[in-house]
């Protein structure tokens, strides 16, 4: 009985009509077109038989079917409950919403309640026996730990190695990066993604992400569009990302009025003590909302990272305030603006904004307000902590808001102190990370024409990787031109040209991006050069904590743009490197193998990353070494556009010249 009045009232629990819906993943077309879908356990666990049996077309036939029938399901109870919310006497009793009690007595509310329950029930049961056949909610019911599965994305770890084996490479490539794209660090699957780069007969385009929302593309390539200046270009794509966005909220809303959601509960429940009937529909109700509340967050977050974009649908507005500005759309620009209120009523930059989007407009237009859609999300949000709030003070419940605008006002006054102390008392590693805002960065793993060349294990250490495409030939040509231009003007930041401490038979000159700043001012350098220059020491810093510290930021302590060039007469007979072995955080002793730091060599740093931007040279080998400087552990030629990162005392040395960027990095301190 309980468990029924928990169904009944979860069945209530529906998102709004005509919510839009996320299109089916590509690749995953229907291989049974008509049919009811299959048990997504089954298929799934038949599919890894038939995997580790080696038969690799039935595996790929088993698990693409599991992950065509988990969508099915998931589609078909967004339509059931929108289409049931929509029914003529779907909508509750005017006694239930807040209207005055007839004279029939205080509880009259009760049979409405359930009676709307129970129709509501009718409803949906009918609707998932025309999708799924008779009995296919509860025959289709997934477990937790397999929706666990197929959150990470598992199926395509498997679905790439049969792929493969059947040499379908362009679908294993799509496999394996859309397994990559929510695992960044999976170290098998990263030098299988390298591998699928190197392979001259996969298509690039094959590279894609077949699970990921549309609304990421749409969010970057907007983002990217406006820093380029190109509003009317970025226009389309904001208004669809932010579209997307709040269909995602949708659609992850209904997710959490499935039973599946409440499993873990019910099964903690039946262990220790059960309350009453309202104590169990108010148990079940917080549960769902606790879901939905949480939604945000899972749309704000990008698949692989372990935090959300912070404040990601206002961010999303101020974006669209700005760019309907900058075509001269003040009106939308006032209507986006105005929405942004809605999350900080105390703005300073909104408000300004607001007055001077007011005055350019004259006279007051009155059907002129915030968005609608906003309008609705904020005050349902609102309503739904209120509840939360209400059951974390008066029930003991607990509530982890994932919302920053949340009105303190809306927080009760015993929570307040309580939630302020939790909040000091969170460690820096818990604190979500703030991303730079680089437009054009699409995923710090998946660089277009970025390739992992060696690991640790191919370089015979460890905290070593090589990659390779950092930049592009343009791209390199202008860092190039900005170092020769700086040094025709004499200005030498660091070194002042003397000869490298590292070889006589060299001269150093290096340039700080302070210092290429000051000079594109005085237009000595060109602008673009010293702005890469910036931004190319960003790209190195994120791929190298993608790589090596994918939880903890890293923070840039030091770049420069490093030139050694030979000294005419000095190079005849020259056996010596012109880079000796050496470790960047200590003062390396080769006869003991210690590494002391103290100075000349320590400067603090967790991680270095050289990019080095070769043109025109003889010779050239990389090199890694055991502590003795003597023993060679790995090398290798470096080839144009070509970097290494590395951690900490990893001795390596270098036997030619050629421009460098070298970036030092430190983590932040544990107590920081």
């Amino acid at each position: 009985m309980l468990r029924l009045l928990r169904l009944l009232l979860l069945l209530l629990l529906l998102p709004p009509p005509g919510s839009p819906e996320p299109s089916e993943p590509p690749g995953l077309a229907s291989l049974s077109p008509g049919a009811p879908p299959q048990a997504p356990d089954l298929l799934y666990a038949d599919g890894l038989r038939a995997y580790s049996a080696g038969a690799w077309a039935p595996a790929v036939a088993l698990l693409r079917e599991a992950l065509r029938s988990l969508e099915v399901l998931g589609r078909t109870r967004r339509d059931c409950g929108a289409s049931c919310a929509a029914e003529p006497d779907a909508a509750l009793p005017a006694q239930l919403l807040g209207a005055p009690q007839s004279a029939s007595g205080p509880r009259a509310w009760e049979p409405l309640l359930l009676r709307a329950t129970l129709r509501r029930a009718e409803c949906l049961t009918q609707c998932a026996a025309r999708r799924l056949g008779p009995g296919g909610a509860a025959r289709l019911r997934v477990g937790s730990a397999l929706r666990d599965v197929f959150r990470r994305r598992e199926p395509y770890n498997y679905l790439q190695r049969a792929y493969y084996q059947l040499k379908k490479l362009d679908l294993a490539a799509s496999a394996a990066h859309t397994f990559f794209v929510a695992n960044p660090t999976h170290l098998q699957m990263r030098e299988d993604m390298a591998k699928y780069r190197r392979m001259s007969g996969i298509r690039p385009q094959s590279f894609q992400d077949l699970v990921t929302p549309p609304y990421w593309a749409a969010y970057d390539s907007g983002l990217e569009l406006l820093g380029q200046q190109e509003a009317a270009l970025a226009l389309p794509r904001l208004e669809e990302a932010l579209q997307g966005s709040l269909a995602h909220v949708e659609s992850c809303r209904a997710g959490c009025e499935g039973p599946e959601e409440q499993q873990p509960a019910e099964e903690e429940e039946e262990e220790g003590s059960q309350g009453g009937l309202y104590e169990a529909i108010a148990g079940h109700w917080i549960r769902v909302l606790q879901c939905r509340q949480h939604c945000v967050a899972d749309t704000a977050t990008r698949p692989g990272r372990s935090f959300p974009v912070p404040d990601f649908i206002p961010s999303q507005l101020r974006r669209l305030q700005e760019a309907y500005a900058q075509v001269g759309n003040v009106s939308k620009a006032m209507e986006n603006v105005l929405s942004v209120l809605l999350f900080y009523p105390e703005d300073e930059a909104a408000k300004k904004a607001l007055s001077q989007y007011q005055t350019e407009l004259g006279e007051p237009r009155p059907g002129l307000g915030p968005r609608e859609d906003i309008q609705r999300f904020i005050l349902r949000s609102l309503g739904e902590k209120r509840q939360l709030y209400y059951a974390m003070e008066h029930l003991g419940t607990g509530f982890k808001d994932p919302d920053s605008w949340t009105p303190a006002a809306l927080i009760p006054e015993a929570l307040r102190e309580k939630l302020r102390e939790d909040q000091e008392k969170r460690s820096w590693d818990q604190e979500p990370p703030q991303p730079k805002s680089l437009p054009y960065w699409k995923d710090v793993l998946l660089l277009e024409g970025v390739t992992l060349t060696q690991d640790a294990q191919q370089l015979n250490g460890s905290d070593r990787a090589v990659l390779d495409g950092l930049l592009t030939p343009a791209e390199c040509g202008v860092l190039l031109q900005l170092a020769k231009d700086a040094a025709e003007a004499g200005a030498r930041s660091g070194y002042r040209g003397r000869r490298s401490p590292h070889s006589p038979h060299e001269r150093f000159e290096g340039l700080t991006v302070l210092k290429a700043a000051q000079l594109a001012r005085a237009g000595t350098v060109s602008k673009p050069g010293a702005k890469l220059l910036l931004e190319v020491s960003e790209r190195v810093r994120t791929l190298t904590q993608a790589y090596f510290s994918p939880e903890r930021p890293l923070h840039l302590s030091f770049t420069h743009l490093v030139c050694r060039s030979a000294i005419e007469g000095e190079q005849e007979q020259r056996m010596d490197l012109s880079h000796p072995v050496h470790a960047d955080n200590c003062v390396l002793d080769p006869d003991t193998g210690d590494c002391w730091r103290e100075p000349p060599a320590y400067t603090y740093r967790d991680y270095s990353g050289l990019l080095y931007l070769n043109d025109d040279f003889k010779g050239g080998d990389l090199f890694f070494t055991q502590p003795n400087a003597l023993t060679v552990t790995s090398c290798w030629p470096l080839d144009p556009i070509q970097g290494f990162l590395q951690r900490l005392t990893e001795p390596h040395g270098r036997s030619l010249s050629a421009p460098t960027l070298p970036s030092w990095f430190a983590l932040p301190p544990k107590g920081g």
